[in-house]
């Protein structure tokens, strides 16, 4: 048997991926706006959500949400990020919510609260020797845009999007 695991080069990036929509958490905290993920109950109503069947704009009373908490990484992401370490990671993807960024949407501001935290998890990454690798953005949407907006069908929708990319690669131009 042709065994080539050592064959991987010495720069090889070992590593894993977390998307923000599933495992952050903290959804009303550090000025983070609503999204679509926010409203996507577990249970038999899920699909019918996902589906524009049920129509929300605010979590059901008596519904689970598991984007609320998730894995809580907003809390845990330091201990999170020791353990991935721990376990070789050289590299770690994770997505940036664009409404911990922008609350809303559409502000012009963005929410320094929520690049702080990025702010920091990139730190505690880089402290660990794991690469931080960014996709900008799952699919998760601010409800507030999709409030005043309708949805990506706005064509306004590609400027506040711009809007929060330019944000993002301002601030973490050096650390990503």
């Amino acid at each position: 048997m042709n065994n080539n695991f050592n064959k991987f080069p010495k720069d090889f990036l070992w590593g894993g991926a977390l998307a923000a929509n599933q495992c952050e958490g903290g959804y009303k905290e550090g000025g983070k706006g609503l999204t679509t993920v926010d409203l996507c109950p577990a249970g038999e109503n899920r699909r019918k959500v996902m589906e524009g069947k049920i129509d929300i704009l605010r979590p059901i009373e008596g519904e689970y949400y598991p984007s609320h908490e998730s894995i809580d990484f907003y809390h845990r992401f330091r201990e999170d990020i020791e353990l991935f370490a721990e376990m070789g990671f050289k590299c770690l993807r994770i997505s940036i919510a664009w409404s911990r960024i922008f609350p809303q949407g559409d502000e012009e501001t963005p929410n320094e609260d929520g690049l702080k935290f990025y702010d920091e998890m990139f730190d505690e990454m880089i402290k660990h020797g794991i690469e931080p690798v960014v996709t900008i953005c799952h699919f998760d949407t601010p409800i507030g845009i999709i409030e005043k907006f309708g949805g990506w069908k706005n064509r306004k929708f590609v400027d506040f999007y711009l809007n929060y990319c330019k944000a993002i690669f301002t601030r973490y131009k050096d650390k990503v």
